[in-house]
């Protein structure tokens, strides 16, 4: 595949942020008045989903450390890992982001993070112990990739209304249980709620398919910035071939939180729908294109 630029990828991960939080609200708009009723009651949904995604899009680096059981990884502990960072950092004229380490003997990472104080590289302990110099390099410089593209801000966006969506899904299948089935003139309320129901699992599949399309494209492009930024195509090709023999995170159980490894760390689960509803392209794709360029 071939890389097509930095800025260029940022002005269109910009456009794409612009594009997700237009069609997001709207679909939420036009599904609060479905299942509200009324366009005050809707309203006043909307303003309660807004609160959400302020507080969810602003406390993200907690709850992605804590759906990662991540903690802060230091120099001293580790110097070998700054050292690869802070090399790459200074060549690509960038400030270092946060390290972070999940105390897990399988191969996985991942970048997060929505601004220069929250940007954060999270290496699994397998992945430190079992690459060498040139793979862990390439791995790093693909989570950078991540950061230099903005693709990390896209996610957490793209993340959260999902998140939002999953929730009033959730709410109105459950809400027989709270409105009955019938209304206070007797009459059967059931129409209704499952044109609510309906409304509202059409909403989160969108969701998704937007997400998903997001999710995958980018890994390829993180893929090729980080074969420009180390010169070394063949070693983060290396590198995934050792990942994809063991990318499971044991404390990785949330599926909005894996989708931002380098490899799905729930990989065991099979996906019914093919690469429809993947979070990554195939690995094996992404090592073939890198090794187009040795």
């Amino acid at each position: 595949m071939k890389y097509i630029g930095i800025q260029q990828q940022i002005r269109r991960n910009n456009r794409k942020s612009l594009l997700l939080l237009f069609l997001f609200p709207l679909i939420l708009i036009l599904l609060s008045i479905i299942i509200a009723g009324s366009v005050e009651l809707a309203f006043g949904f909307l303003c309660l989903s807004a609160v959400w995604f302020v507080i969810a899009y602003f406390t993200h680096s907690k709850m992605i450390e804590s759906a990662t059981s991540s903690e802060k990884m230091s120099r001293k502990e580790n110097p070998r890992v700054y050292n690869l960072l802070e090399n790459i950092c200074i060549s690509q004229g960038m400030q270092m982001p946060r390290l972070n380490i999940i105390n897990d003997n399988s191969l996985n990472a991942f970048a997060s993070g929505i601004n220069q104080d929250t940007f954060t590289i999270t290496l699994s302990k397998g992945i430190i112990e079992k690459l060498n110099d040139e793979e862990l390099e390439g791995v790093i410089a693909h989570e950078l990739s991540h950061i230099i593209n903005r693709d990390v801000r896209l996610l957490i966006i793209s993340i959260v209304f999902v998140g939002i969506f999953s929730f009033i899904s959730e709410m109105t299948m459950n809400s027989t249980r709270f409105f009955g089935r019938r209304d206070s003139d007797g009459k059967s309320n059931l129409p209704v709620i499952a044109i609510a129901i309906i409304a509202s699992i059409v909403a989160f599949f969108i969701a998704r398919l937007l997400h998903f399309a997001i999710s995958r494209k980018r890994e390829y492009l993180a893929d090729a910035g980080a074969a420009e930024i180390t010169k070394r195509p063949y070693a983060l090709a290396s590198a995934l071939k050792k990942v994809a023999e063991d990318p499971f995170i044991e404390a990785v159980t949330r599926r909005d939180v894996a989708q931002l490894f380098m490899h799905n760390p729930q990989i065991r689960e099979k996906n019914l729908f093919g690469s429809l509803f993947s979070t990554h392209p195939p690995i094996e794709k992404r090592i073939a294109i890198l090794e187009q360029y040795v």
